[in-house]
């Protein structure tokens, strides 16, 4: 394999690009650019969904790039409509800056940031200083109205109303790449498929401001092979911040994995070499479990370190070997809130989930396990006689243990 193009187009990172394909190839194969892509701070945390672009940021500086990270905290007060079909929740400003910190923390464990290796900026610098007469006159004159309305990104939202306020969003991205580019000489934007036509818009603006000449390229935005979407459980979000998806679950994310998917998420959310990748191709069924294991592995470690990713290894083949739960995800309760509660209400005390619908709809399902027998009553109460050495165990799904002690 000759550079990163062949290297992230061999891993699937690669959907649509607004140049020749040997020329994106020279570019990527050539000098260090800088390359950019943005992140919304819309919740305290990033989540699986999120990891394809950071992958590729990621790729892209081991491969000697310089990485740009622009956290929205600008634009996250204006919402971006693309691929909804309803308007974001309006955030206040302070809720935006406490969202950032916990987003800086997860990028900085795929991304280094030290020594100028990478930038790591908030939109709102740039974007809360303008006057909005001043910025319609000097931005807004190159956006025809009639073009902005063919735009993917509205699509959806045109059906059900789209809001002035969001009709805004792309002119500001856009923006974002014009001050990236002049400030700091960002060349290419990366971003999901869904942003191909704020990237598109990025790219018109610099040209007509400068007559400069940049690029862009998108990833493909991955479902399941069960058609779920990806990062997605029965629980809800499969985060990136340890407080809110555990390492151990985490890992038990990964390790879940379908055989249909399990080669191509090896490619894109892992460094671990393609050739070995490769041994697994021609595989099925129980001989697909060594990476299955291997995926889950390097997915944590990753994330959160080698030391969580074997403490998490080393916990799943103890329970699923037989041989002990003591080493399970351990949430302790007072036990007023364990002996006499409804099953239910003690899934959600101890998070395990987050709705009480949500238990009983995974109940119904024969989903749930209380100390190995699965239940069949959503009343059922927790007896004094379900606690043994002063816990219980609970099992959601096939794979997922919780210790709960009192």
């Amino acid at each position: 394999m000759s550079g990163i193009y062949e290297e992230l187009k061999a891993r699937g990172l690669i959907k649509q690009f607004t140049i020749e394909e040997n020329r994106l190839g020279k570019l990527l194969n050539g000098p260090s650019v800088k390359v950019y892509a943005g992140f919304d701070p819309t919740k305290n945390s990033l989540h699986v969904g999120h990891l394809i672009p950071i992958m590729i940021l990621s790729h892209l500086q081991r491969a000697g790039h310089i990485p740009i990270c622009v956290l929205g905290g600008g634009t996250a007060m204006i919402g971006d409509p693309s691929g909804r079909d309803s308007m974001r929740e309006m955030l206040t400003e302070a809720k935006i800056m406490e969202n950032m910190a916990g987003i800086k923390k997860q990028l900085s464990h795929f991304i280094d940031f030290s020594e100028e290796k990478a930038l790591l900026l908030n939109n709102f610098d740039w974007l809360g200083l303008e006057n909005y007469i001043n910025f319609i006159r000097e931005i807004g004159t190159h956006f025809t109205v009639n073009r902005m309305l063919t735009a993917d990104c509205f699509k959806i939202r045109m059906e059900k109303g789209l809001s002035f306020l969001e009709f805004n969003y792309m002119i500001l991205q856009a923006y974002d790449y014009y001050i990236l580019f002049k400030k700091y000489g960002c060349t290419l934007q990366i971003g999901g498929d869904d942003q191909w036509s704020n990237i598109l818009a990025g790219i018109d603006l610099i040209r007509r401001k400068n007559g400069a000449e940049v690029f862009g390229m998108t990833n493909p935005l991955l479902s399941r092979s069960d058609g779920k979407k990806m990062g997605k459980t029965e629980g809800g979000a499969v985060w990136l911040d340890s407080e809110l998806t555990s390492p151990y679950d985490y890992y038990q994310f990964w390790r879940n994995t379908s055989d249909d998917d399990v080669i191509k998420f090896l490619k894109i959310y892992t460094f671990v070499p393609l050739e070995t990748i490769s041994r697994f191709e021609d595989l099925s069924g129980k001989e697909l479990n060594p990476a299955k294991e291997l995926l889950a592995y390097e997915a944590v470690k990753i994330l959160h370190g080698e030391n969580e990713a074997l403490k998490a290894d080393e916990t799943a083949k103890k329970i699923f070997g037989h041989k002990s739960l003591s080493d399970a995800p351990s949430i302790k309760l007072p036990g007023e809130n364990v002996i006499g509660a409804e099953l239910v209400d003690l899934c959600i005390n101890a998070g395990v989930f987050e709705t009480k619908s949500e238990v009983r709809r995974i109940i119904a399902q024969g989903g749930i396990s209380l100390n190995g027998e699965k239940v069949t009553d959503p009343k059922r109460i927790i007896a004094e006689g379900d606690i043994t050495e002063g816990s219980l165990t609970i099992k959601k799904g096939k794979k997922s243990f919780y210790k709960i002690e009192i």
